[in-house]
């Protein structure tokens, strides 16, 4: 006993640092058919495995022991070992499955199918589909509410996000919002609704209580063009207090500040930035740059990049093991 518990006091004692906790970080390359593997702590590669044709939207289970992967051109969901990345299954999706989202609980499991204007819902026990919910024109961005009673799709032609209820699968909602919606995310506190617009331009920040907007962030950067910033991904921290968006080929994250709704700070990140992912601890935001193929590792509690780590070819979504 004496032994073991010398090592870290003395380590201690002589200011050697001890290893940190590390997370796997999980990073789909829509071109290169796969998805590398990251250590949260190092921040360094760990792997890079084959998932299916055209990996997209990523996920994983509340308890860390399933890997969901969009096929989108094998018009599958993959399921994966995320200890050996060994595929385990596959979940029907309907075609082209683009972004996903897990009810809270782990179950059931809301695709967007941009082909067929639908939201297919999945059992992920039974692999079972539970329905098909028509929605607009090209479904894409998934979110789901904290309580987990409402799913929202956004729908890029149609230009609006489509409140859901979990219960009925019925739309019970329906709100406009700028040009080609493209991702939909809650404030863990389940005020705030925050929905980015690629082509427009904005944020739109949504009232879930009476589906009404309450503003509408824009964005402006010395030097970039308008047409540039293309709102895409969007991240908040669990307190509430900060907001982050990828801004597509301007190549930069906003920083917003979420009791204001206003932008504080754009960080430079590499090219068409398009989803992020934060560390349980929230100590560091991953982004995936689809044209630079490289994940830019943002310190959220510094605004400051620290690292580009380079992935594989057009890296596109990116998600965290749960600690």
């Amino acid at each position: 006993m004496k032994a073991t518990t010398a090592i870290p006091t003395l380590a201690l004692c002589l200011g050697i640092a001890m290893p940190a906790h590390a997370n796997r970080v999980f990073v789909s390359n829509e071109k290169g058919n796969d998805v590398t593997v990251l250590d949260s702590a190092t921040l360094e590669v760990i792997g890079t495995y084959p998932v299916g044709a055209r990996p997209r939207g990523i996920t994983i289970s509340p308890d860390g022991k399933e890997l969901y992967v969009c096929a989108s051109d094998d018009d599958l969901v993959r399921v994966f070992d995320p200890q050996t990345m060994q595929e385990t299954h596959t979940l029907p999706s309907g075609p082209d499955p683009e972004l996903f989202v897990l009810h809270p609980s782990g179950n059931p499991l809301y695709i967007a199918n941009e082909d067929d204007n639908l939201v297919t819902v999945v059992d992920t026990k039974t692999h079972k589909v539970l329905a098909e919910i028509p929605v607009g024109v090209e479904p894409e961005g998934m979110g789901v509410s904290p309580d987990g009673k409402i799913v929202i799709n956004t729908s890029e032609t149609t230009n609006m996000a489509h409140f859901i209820d979990t219960d009925t699968f019925q739309i019970v909602a329906n709100v406009l919002v700028d040009s080609r919606p493209r991702f939909a995310q809650y404030n863990d506190q389940g005020t705030k609704l925050y929905v980015s617009a690629e082509i427009g331009g904005t944020v739109s920040v949504i009232d879930p209580a009476t589906q009404a907007i309450s503003k509408k962030i824009t964005f402006d950067i010395p030097g970039v063009l308008p047409e540039a910033i293309q709102p895409v991904g969007v991240r908040v921290t669990k307190d509430g207090k900060k907001v982050f968006v990828a801004l597509g080929p301007a190549n930069r994250v906003a920083v917003i500040n979420g009791d204001t709704d206003e932008v504080e700070d754009y960080l430079l990140v590499g090219q068409r930035v398009w989803q992020m992912a934060f560390t349980p601890d929230e100590k560091y935001l991953f982004t995936t740059n689809g044209n630079s193929n490289d994940v830019s590792v943002i310190d959220v509690a510094a605004n400051t990049v620290v690292k580009s780590i380079p992935v594989g070819q057009q890296p596109w979504g990116v998600v965290v093991a749960p600690d």
